[in-house]
């Protein structure tokens, strides 16, 4: 059971069971909710439950909380009492839109939905809504289950305190959420990494080095650091007693002209051609599901490591 200011959260309706959805789902109810999870394939929903608890028990007991439970639905109806949506839909606007009519006549006027769009705007996908100011995006990073990250976003509609509100529930289950103060194409955090991954193409594309090289010199390097702290607190700390301001002072220079050399390829065929290649070679001897086990692992891991006060 969570408290959510004056009323209880205690079902939560995850509507769309693919990667994200499930791991939702495992989530909530390792924080003692009971989840009601839809997808419109049944191809989907086929052991879906396993799924969900396999991914739970990846994440240490709570103290004193009791595993929810977890009812697999095959129609969108059976959400009509839940307390709380996570939508994770495909992101495809036109089907969100329709979707959030749909839930609009089966859900109680007072409840919220928070979708999982890893970069659609919630103003466009509430415009059709009659009840538009209880919508809003609540975007996790992948797997929710291991990632603490959930974006909040409010749209031009959604009502005053509603992003305050769904702040508050996703920090009461133990996630690390931050409010957007406008609507930006793919929020924070994927914009932060698609600049990261414009630049690692253009060194591929250049010649620089290798697809696995580069990687190692996010892993070893930056990396390292940005587990624990942004980018803001690392230049701030590599300024020594001066902080950020003597970082400036000293490094400014050389920051400025690194940017201004940094590259801006296209995601031509060549481009796509030469990064599958560079992937392939570097981690092409191992299946998808080995990889993604060592990721999870490796997460595990680091979700239990004291971080510095953000």
């Amino acid at each position: 059971m969570t408290q959510l200011g004056s009323d209880t959260i205690q079902r939560i309706g995850v509507v769309g069971a693919g990667t994200i959805g499930a791991s939702w789902a495992a989530y909530f109810i390792t924080r003692g909710l009971d989840v009601v999870v839809f997808d419109p394939q049944s191809t989907v929903r086929l052991g879906l439950a396993d799924r969900i608890a396999a991914m739970a028990a990846q994440l240490p007991a709570l103290p004193g909380v009791t595993i929810g439970n977890v009812l697999v639905a095959d129609r969108l109806d059976q959400l009509a009492d839940v307390d709380f949506v996570q939508e994770n839909g495909p992101e495809r606007e036109d089907l969100k839109i329709e979707l959030y009519q749909q839930l609009e006549s089966i859900i109680r006027p007072e409840v919220m939905v928070a979708s999982s769009s890893s970069g659609l705007l919630i103003g466009r996908l509430q415009s059709h809504c009659r009840n538009p100011e209880r919508f809003l995006i609540g975007h996790p990073f992948n797997p929710p289950h291991l990632m603490p990250l959930v974006e909040v976003v409010s749209g031009a509609a959604t009502g005053a305190g509603q992003a305050a509100a769904a702040i508050e529930f996703y920090a009461a289950v133990g996630k690390r959420p931050i409010h957007l103060k406008k609507e930006v194409p793919g929020h924070i955090a994927n914009r932060l990494q698609a600049a990261v991954l414009r630049e690692a193409v253009h060194l591929v594309l250049e010649g620089v080095a290798s697809v696995g090289d580069i990687d190692a010199a996010m892993v070893y390097g930056p990396g390292m650091r940005w587990a624990g702290m942004g980018p803001a607190l690392t230049f701030h700390l590599a300024g020594g007693a001066g902080g950020i301001a003597a970082f400036i002072d000293h490094l400014g220079g050389p920051v400025q002209s690194w940017w201004d050399d940094l590259g801006r390829p296209d995601l031509t065929p060549e481009a796509i051609a030469a990064l599958i290649d560079g992937v392939e070679a570097a981690y092409g001897q191992l299946a998808i599901n080995d990889l993604q086990d060592q990721r999870d692992r490796f997460l595990r891991q680091i979700a239990t490591m004291a971080r510095p006060a953000q």
